[in-house]
């Protein structure tokens, strides 16, 4: 009795396989490099900025806030502070 032979449909399914792998592996280390080159621990400081900020120049600083929180940068309580006396900054028409 002779050997089964591997069918061409699962070569192909061990192919995709193998090249879905790869990109996944490929991604993972894209963000991992991004992530390392992004993070910016300059903590941010509210009481440096002049009291003539605009909206659009507030809420970049509350994202940068957040960003060094989720990066763990800076502490919950840090966050709260910084976060409550930027938003409370914000021109309110």
């Amino acid at each position: 009795m002779a050997a089964s032979r591997t069918t061409f449909e699962k070569l192909q399914r061990d192919r995709a396989k193998q090249a879905k792998a790869a990109a996944k592996r490929e991604k993972r280390q894209q963000r991992a490099a991004g992530t390392a080159e992004e993070v910016d621990e300059t903590p941010v400081d509210v009481t440096t900025y002049g009291e003539e900020l605009t909206a659009p120049e507030l809420l970049q600083l509350v994202e940068k806030l957040h960003k060094q929180f989720d990066d763990e940068v800076i502490s919950f309580e840090e966050f709260e502070e910084q976060k409550t006396e930027l938003l409370a900054r914000l021109p309110v028409e």
